[in-house]
């Protein structure tokens, strides 16, 4: 591997020196040496078969990364989803039965209150009539 990169290195080196001796303007030569650098790298590999089977594989690691990743991401939002729905109709369980005890409540009072109106009037009448019995 460091007889490759050792080749990979010279080549760029060469190609920076052929760049340099030409004359150029500043900022136009840096702008070359930086474009055939990069094109080198991209669509000129230096480097033996075993070198490019290798970045293959590392390419290769890279996209299933990439969709386990990607799968990872679908089967959270599918999940939460889920426990989102399930939250929501486990609170909207609990509010209905929350609400169902409280109107229960409601109509106990309710008849509880008919009730004591009703003890209350026979009260008042049976007052009225001991008045009544008292001014006899």
């Amino acid at each position: 591997m460091s007889t490759q990169k050792g080749s990979m290195e010279s080549g760029a080196t060469r190609k920076r020196m052929k760049l340099e001796g030409k004359e150029r303007t500043g900022d136009e030569a840096e702008s070359q040496v930086v474009l055939v650098q990069e094109e080198g790298f991209e669509t000129n590999p230096i480097g033996s078969e075993e070198m490019e089977l290798n970045i293959s594989l590392v390419l290769e690691k890279i996209e299933n990364f990439t969709q386990r990743v990607s799968e990872f991401l679908e089967s959270g939002k599918t999940m939460f989803k889920e426990l989102c729905n399930e939250f929501e109709e486990k609170l909207i369980m609990i509010h209905k039965e929350q609400v169902d005890k409280w109107q229960e409540e409601i109509k106990e009072l309710r008849a509880l209150d008919a009730s004591n109106e009703e003890a209350n009037a026979l009260l008042q009448n049976a007052r009225y009539v001991l008045q009544l019995s008292r001014n006899d």
